[in-house]
Order: C-alpha cells, then sequence, then structure tokens
C-alpha cells in the first residue's frame, strides 16, 4: 500500500514558542498520523534567532515522547545570514532540513537566496548527513537545483516540496500543480505546502498525483474548513489521515519514513 508521508509544520509565522505546549500538541498529532516535524529557530516570543536553544527545547520535549523525523528550517524572511540559518544544522538530532531553492517575492517581503546560499546549505546537509527538502516556489527553482546537484552533492534521493499559496508565488490551482509537477526530474520525489489553505481540495489532488509528503499545520494555516480554524495542530493532522485513508492510502510512519528518504541514523556527539 502506497504511504503518505505527514508533515507538521506546528507554528506559525509570527507566533511564541512555549515549548511543553508545542510538544503535547505534536505529540498529539504524531499519534493521529504526522511522521515528520518541521521547526524554524525562534525566541519564545517567535523571533527568528541564529540561537538554537528554544528549538532544541522543543524537540527534546517531543522526542521524550514520539519518535517523529526531526526537520530544521533553514529558512524564514530575516536578515540572518545562510551560515546562521544553518546553526540548527548542528544539532545532533536534525535529520531532515528545508533548502530553500532560490529567491522569490513572499507577500511584501523579497526572499533571498542566492546561488551561494543553495551551495552553502546543500553543502552543509551533506556533510552532516541530513536530508534536505528542497523548497521550490516557482518552477524556475527546480532548474536552481540541478546546476547547483552539479556542483555539490545531494543525498538520495532528493525531495521537492512545491509550495503554492504566498503572493508572489505560485497559486494552488490544479492548473499549477499539473505544471509543476510535470518539470520533477524523474526518480525525484516530490510533495507539497499549501499557504493559506482554507479547504482541502488542493492537497486531496496533489495525493491523487502521487506526491510522497503531505505538509499541513499553523505555520501555514489553521483552517479546518472556510468556516472553522483548528485549536492545535493534531487537529489539522487528524483530518489530513482521514483524508488519505479515504482514498486508500496509509499516513507514513516515522520509520518508514526514514527508509522512504534514506535519512541516516543519528547518533550524539
Amino acid at each position: 500500500m502506497r504511504k503518505v508521508i505527514i508533515s507538521v509544520a506546528a507554528v506559525a509565522g509570527p507566533d511564541p514558542v512555549n515549548p511543553t505546549e508545542l510538544a503535547n500538541d505534536v505529540t498529539l498529532a504524531v499519534a493521529k498520523g504526522a511522521s515528520l516535524c518541521h521547526l524554524h529557530c525562534k525566541t519564545r516570543e517567535g523571533k527568528l534567532t541564529p540561537n538554537t536553544d528554544v528549538l532544541i527545547e522543543s524537540f527534546e520535549k517531543i522526542t521524550a515522547g514520539t519518535d517523529v523525523v526531526v526537520q530544521a528550517s533553514t529558512g524564514g524572511i530575516s536578515d540572518m545570514s545562510i551560515q546562521e540559518r544553518c546553526n540548527p544544522l548542528d544539532y545532533w538530532r536534525v535529520e531532515s532540513a528545508s533548502l530553500n531553492g532560490g529567491s522569490t517575492n513572499l507577500g511584501e517581503a523579497i526572499y533571498n537566496n542566492s546561488f551561494d546560499d543553495i551551495r552553502y546549505c546543500a553543502q552543509a546537509c551533506y556533510d552532516r548527513q541530513i536530508t534536505p527538502e528542497i523548497e521550490v516556489f516557482d518552477i524556475g527553482m527546480l532548474n536552481n537545483i540541478k546546476i547547483v546537484a552539479e556542483e555539490v552533492p545531494f543525498r538520495e534521493p532528493i525531495l521537492y516540496n512545491l509550495v503554492f499559496g504566498h503572493k508572489g508565488g505560485m497559486q494552488p490551482t490544479i492548473e499549477a500543480l499539473t505544471s509543476f509537477r510535470s518539470f520533477v526530474p524523474e526518480g525525484h520525489l516530490w510533495g507539497v505546502t499549501h499557504f493559506g489553505r482554507d479547504n482541502w481540495t488542493f492537497l486531496a489532488a496533489a495525493i491523487a498525483m502521487g506526491a510522497t509528503v503531505v505538509r499541513i499545520g499553523f505555520e501555514d494555516s489553521r483552517y479546518l474548513d472556510e468556516h472553522t480554524q483548528a485549536e492545535y495542530n493534531w487537529q489539522l493532522v487528524e483530518r489530513l489521515a482521514s483524508i488519505v485513508r479515504i482514498m486508500g492510502l496509509e499516513p507514513a510512519s516515522p520509520r518508514e519514513v526514514r527508509e522512504m528518504l534514506n535519512i541516516a541514523p543519528r547518533r550524539r556527539g
């Protein structure tokens, strides 16, 4: 039976971070079907930071009660250097990390990810045996990664997260998804994020078209439906897992995710 990886991006951009409350929510989300947790490096007040203390505290609490795959973000709109953005990669529990495929307008901001930034992050992931999830906001970014992959080694299989819904980026239409999907290189894996989602049709279409990963969570949207917002991330995961099962598929377990993405075992120190 085909497995679908449910990734939970549990903290919205401006929201403060309470590691204990976050861990309780993510633990329930894993019980409902999530197998990967994506977090940014933030202060307790919710500001992006090169300091990894809150990220580490959060993941230590989360992994105390789950076997979830740990994914750290190297992105977000900030004035940090790429070296500072990659600080979380030195945390020994990190198994996967976001790697941004290029620059784009993101809302009213410009999201800067130069070729040098892409190369640096790709090499940092490879050196630490961390599996990158490549965030792509337009079709041209797939070609950016093709260029960089000729210069810097990547762990295989290569995984793309096709991001839709941001102002300035690809919009969540079936036509856009079909076009974007057609440019994913053969043999590579792909998944989707639907920012600003207020329904489930786009994610269901992506699953039907073969998405390996579907990301859900407060970072992208709180909506359970167009009239109702979730109080907890686990409610969103529960709804998505039910859609996956209705389609005759199954949410992947953390162990299965590690096999599917060829994630290297982590060792402290």
